[in-house]
């Protein structure tokens, strides 16, 4: 079942089946259904997807400046 448009949620399209809808406003966003997430699921564990290189410092200098909270998980909150 395909959720409700909604302004807040900007269209999107599935990953793995490259769909597009309001998946955000889902249970399984950004998938549009459990099928998909399950999918994409399998192809981390099957190493289909992969970290490219390992995360260092220096990715994270440019959000050195942002302040701590919960805020940063919401992006609509302006700094």
């Amino acid at each position: 079942m395909q959720p409700k448009p909604n302004r807040n949620n900007p269209q999107a399209r599935c990953p793995t089946c490259k769909k597009s809808g309001d998946w955000f406003a889902g249970d399984y966003g950004p998938f549009c259904s459990k099928r998909c997430k399950l999918i994409d699921l399998g192809k981390w564990f099957n190493a289909e997807h992969a970290i490219s290189e390992p995360l260092r410092p220096e990715h994270f200098e440019k959000y050195a400046d942002l302040p701590p909270g919960k805020q940063l998980d919401n992006p609509e909150t302006e700094f």
